[in-house]
């Protein structure tokens, strides 16, 4: 009920004269109201049980003459539609019925698991039988990874962004990169990445200026996002051991993602970052830390010459580290550019990119760790 419709102005002809005295619910007024001399009215008469005696303000006239409310006696009630007999026609819902519990829903992954293991198993495969059969046809596997990678990074950043970095120079830099770190190592790695970038600049250059500096700018980052962080992994192949740390290095940023996931969808409750990805938790990241480091211990204990359980531990401990800030850092590309996927090759798994974004900065950090450890033999 609106307090404020209590004391509102009358209506024009509302307290018109009437034999039959002051309309009922108005307030008195005048002389009758104030003196006690004042001649009495006539007594209201008793109205018997029956039917519902009309409200004033209902649609319908009053039958003793009083004038007809123009709207609802207090604001916030409605008019109602005219009934016969006692039993509307339309009730209003009770509002205190009790209500049917809902339903608990079940936790979803969100993807379907049946592709995205399907899937998962078929790169495996190739992985595996490139890696120990020839390592030349591995290095070519990679260089393809990576080139599909930047033509999926370059679409979106031109679809959301309309940032056009140049594909072609980004292409053929890029495969070269990953050539010239398993052939030349390290120095071959930068001397193709610094080429790469001032071939970007040029490319550019044959286009009009506007947008010139937004354009190269994401080309370089492109150029060092993904074909130069995956060199670092045609650089582990070239070891005596080069295809054990090669698989050393997938199966514990694997296990590391695969123990956020299975920790964190069963346990997570605290989120680790809920401006970048709310679907992960510090559960989670206890979950991937756990599966890492013991993958590590036996990794480097069985698979590694002349390594050790307790550079395993180290090992995926930084692995798992690596392997969540990349995952965020793709996170928050795809957040600013507002997509879920960067694409839809991998059904179950999006694009290439997504199935990158947590190898891609673990690489240089397996590198430098495995060099350290036991050297770049």
């Amino acid at each position: 009920m609106n307090d404020s419709s209590w004391g509102a102005p009358p209506q024009a002809g509302y307290w018109g004269p009437s034999d039959q005295g002051p309309v009922q619910g108005a307030a008195p007024a005048g002389p009758a109201y104030d003196a006690p001399e004042a001649q009495h009215t006539r007594p209201m008469p008793i109205v018997p049980d029956g039917p519902a005696v009309p409200r004033y303000g209902d649609d319908q006239d009053d039958d003793r003459g009083a004038a007809r409310l123009s709207g609802p006696l207090f604001r916030d009630e409605t008019p109602r539609a005219h009934t016969h007999g006692n039993a509307p026609q339309n009730p209003e819902p009770m509002h205190d019925a009790p209500q049917p519990a809902p339903r608990p829903q079940k936790k979803s992954a969100g993807r379907d698991l049946g592709a995205a293991i399907g899937v998962g198993i078929g790169l495996g495969a190739v992985i595996v039988a490139s890696l120990f059969v020839y390592k030349a046809v591995f290095v070519g596997v990679v260089a393809v990874a990576v080139v599909v990678g930047l033509w999926e990074l370059t679409k979106r950043l031109d679809e959301r962004k309309g940032i056009r970095a140049p594909l072609v120079p980004l292409a053929v830099g890029g495969a070269a990169m990953v050539v010239a770190g398993y052939v030349r190592g390290a120095e071959g790695a930068w001397v193709a990445m610094a080429l790469t970038a001032l071939a970007v600049l040029v490319w550019r250059m044959t286009e009009p200026p506007e947008g010139y500096l937004k354009d190269v700018t994401a080309g370089v980052f492109a150029a060092f996002y993904v074909p130069f962080l995956a060199t670092f992994v045609a650089m582990m192949l070239t070891a005596d051991d080069g295809p054990a740390r090669v698989l050393t290095f997938l199966l514990l940023t694997v296990v590391s993602d695969t123990g956020a996931y299975a920790v964190g969808w069963r346990f997570g409750k605290t989120k680790l970052a809920p401006r970048i990805s709310p679907g992960k938790t510090r559960e989670g990241l206890l979950g991937a830390v756990s599966f890492a480091m013991v993958a590590g211990a036996l990794c480097m204990q069985f698979l590694i010459d002349d390594g050790t359980w307790w550079q395993g531990l180290l090992l995926g401990l930084a692995v798992a580290a690596s392997a969540t800030l990349g995952d965020l850092g793709e996170s928050m590309i795809k957040r600013d550019l507002g997509i879920k996927d960067m694409g839809t090759l991998l059904p179950g798994h999006g694009g290439i990119m997504d199935r990158l974004d947590s190898l891609l900065p673990t690489a240089p950090v397996v590198w430098l760790l495995l060099v350290l450890f036991v050297g770049s033999g």
